[in-house]
């Protein structure tokens, strides 16, 4: 592996841990049993890493996104997948994530804005007009509408203000959130195809 991605490889595992704003280079360069002078040879500041772990980290979830979309049976079960995804992505994340990099990474938080506000858009805007032509979505949905309101949710999640990290892990909420945006969405063949990949039983 090339020292730069070395680099930013580790930095990422700490921010993700610790929490953007409390690492310093001193802290990257221990983890890499690195001296700071051939960290400063690769970057020269932390901003730059941030920009790169976050450059790094949006490329390979749109990958992945995009593979899982493609894959997914119905509408559905492509919602579901990318749920359990996304817990996945946000199990052990610093909840003070998104609020390092706005206030202080002015870069990466463009970058990250931009992809929130193309991509990911994009994906949940598809995703709900896919389930419209498979019957598994009401068909009298707001689609540009409630697209936006589910990419709200992902920084809601974050907001210390409304659900602190002592006592809300933002997995748990991204969960809730999904899981009543799907059942609020769907039509009762959708309902019930839920029901089925989630292995519940209920009275009709």
């Amino acid at each position: 592996m090339e020292i730069k991605d070395r680099i930013l490889q580790h930095a990422g595992a700490l921010f993700l841990r610790n929490g953007i704003k409390s690492v310093s280079m001193d802290d990257i360069a221990a983890e890499l049993a690195m001296s700071k002078k051939t960290l400063y040879k690769t970057f020269d500041n932390k901003d730059e890493i941030v920009l790169g772990v976050i450059t790094q980290h949006l490329g390979k979830s749109q990958s992945d996104c995009t593979r899982m979309a493609s894959y997914a049976a119905d509408a559905v079960r492509e919602m579901l997948d990318i749920s359990h995804w996304a817990e996945q992505q946000f199990s052990g994340i610093h909840p003070s994530i998104f609020y390092d990099l706005r206030k202080y990474h002015a870069a990466a938080w463009a970058l990250f804005s931009a992809h929130k506000n193309t991509f990911i858009l994009d994906q949940i805007i598809r995703n709900l007009r896919r389930g419209i032509t498979e019957g598994l979505f009401r068909a009298d949905l707001d689609v540009e509408v409630l697209a936006r309101l589910n990419l709200a949710q992902i920084e809601l999640a974050f907001d210390p203000g409304l659900y602190p990290p002592t006592q809300f892990a933002p997995v748990r909420v991204n969960k809730v959130f999904d899981e009543h945006f799907l059942l609020g969405v769907a039509t009762l063949k959708g309902h019930r195809l839920f029901n089925k990949y989630q292995h519940i039983t209920e009275d009709e």
